[in-house]
């Protein structure tokens, strides 16, 4: 019997982060828009292909900044739920402005 019980015990590992790449270019982020979900740990990767980008999202904890065709990472995990709207944080020229980036963070 207590080998029976050996058997069913055991111990959960943690998931490994899920891995989010976005490219950054004059003037968009590819993907523009990405879903997540809540508690589940994201690796979440900036990719500029030409001058320097950012991205930041206040209600998420998100400021992240590549340089001159860099990548930058940073690991998060949602703790709400929601659609938020990120934009470019480092000028990058005339349509800096349209630049966004949208997270939908699920239940």
């Amino acid at each position: 019997m207590l080998l029976l019980v050996f058997m069913c015990t055991s111990t959960a590992t943690p998931a490994s982060p899920h891995r989010v790449e976005v490219i950054a270019k004059r003037f968009a982020f590819e993907p523009a828009e990405i879903t997540l979900k809540k508690g589940e740990a994201v690796d979440l990767v900036l990719t500029s292909e030409d001058v320097a980008h950012g991205v930041r999202i206040r209600e998420l904890n998100l400021d992240l900044h590549a340089g001159k065709g860099k990548s930058a990472e940073m690991s998060f995990t949602p703790s709400i739920t929601g659609t938020f709207v990120g934009h470019c944080s480092v000028f990058c020229g005339s349509g800096h402005g349209q630049m966004t980036l949208t997270i939908h963070v699920v239940g």
